[in-house]
């Protein structure tokens, strides 16, 4: 049986059963017309889930298709290419979903990727994972008060991942501010998985457990239908993999081509309109 199904769908159970609806939203729904509607949420908070990837739970849902390896290449674009230009991510690395965020001048704004590269969270991880595994200050944080004053791009939703090694695995806790269900939350997941695949390869390291921290989950107001659709479709029996064989060691040598999904057979897609 998929863990991640059942962890989905028990999400989705938790929001629309407990959730409470926030009052004027900053996100909108952009009409046809140009036009914008507020984008209400049914909201929830303090979700956690964890995933133990060494025993093969692996955070993939089939109740809804993930585009795994575009979700992966946006690891690829933030942590390896350390970038906010929108060029680099529709030409390199086939990611379009940001184009909605362009600040104007053809990035993102000092966010993800341009914090990223400034305070060079990347290469700190990897050499003091390296130097001193069994310290407990293995943080990235793209959570930046100077960076994010009065930035006119979207602050990081996930936005700090910690690190622990434990024996010889890799353990990492991915901290989200905000997450629209239904529109992240399974790439989310099995971008953070991909990222600590490529970390704990690098390191020398297994991969280990995988805690995804939310402090405000929602569905929103466009989504509950389909929520609820979501429901009524079955847990799948399979338990799909995230396969990683790289030819190098080297963080910054990877590619998408050194990922592939076993075992997933995921149900029709339904049309999701992501608020802005």
């Amino acid at each position: 049986m998929n863990i991640a199904d059942v962890k989905f769908k028990g999400l989705l159970e938790h929001i629309l059963a407990e959730g409470v609806w926030d009052e004027n939203p900053r996100p909108y729904w952009l009409e046809e017309d140009g036009t914008h509607t507020p984008a209400h949420s049914l909201f929830t908070t303090q979700y956690m889930e964890t995933f133990d990837i060494s025993k093969g739970e692996f955070p993939i849902t089939t109740i809804k298709p993930t585009a795994v390896k575009t979700g992966i290449r946006e690891m690829f674009w933030i942590y390896q290419e350390m970038s906010n230009d929108l060029q680099v991510a529709r030409d390199k690395f086939k990611i379009f979903w940001w184009d909605s965020w362009d600040i104007g001048d053809g990035t993102i704004g000092s966010t993800y990727g341009a914090i990223v590269k400034r305070l060079d969270l990347t290469n700190n991880l990897l050499k003091g994972i390296q130097e001193n595994p069994y310290g407990r200050r293995h943080i990235m944080s793209m959570w930046q008060e100077d960076d994010l004053r009065g930035v006119i791009g979207l602050p990081p939703c996930a936005f700090q991942t910690l690190w622990s090694v434990r024996g010889e695995y890799l353990d990492c806790t991915l901290v989200q501010r905000s997450q629209d269900v239904l529109g992240a939350n399974n790439i989310n997941n099995i971008q953070y998985v991909a990222l600590m695949m490529m970390i704990a390869k690098h390191c020398g390291l297994k991969v280990g457990k995988y805690t995804h921290f939310i402090q405000n989950v929602h569905i929103y107001d466009r989504h509950i239908p389909i929520a609820k659709e979501f429901l009524n479709r079955p847990v799948s029996e399979k338990q799909p993999k995230l396969i990683f064989e790289p030819k190098s060691d080297n963080f910054f040598e990877f590619t998408i081509d050194d990922f592939r999904v076993e075992d997933y057979e995921p149900q029709p897609k339904v049309n999701i309109e992501i608020a802005i």
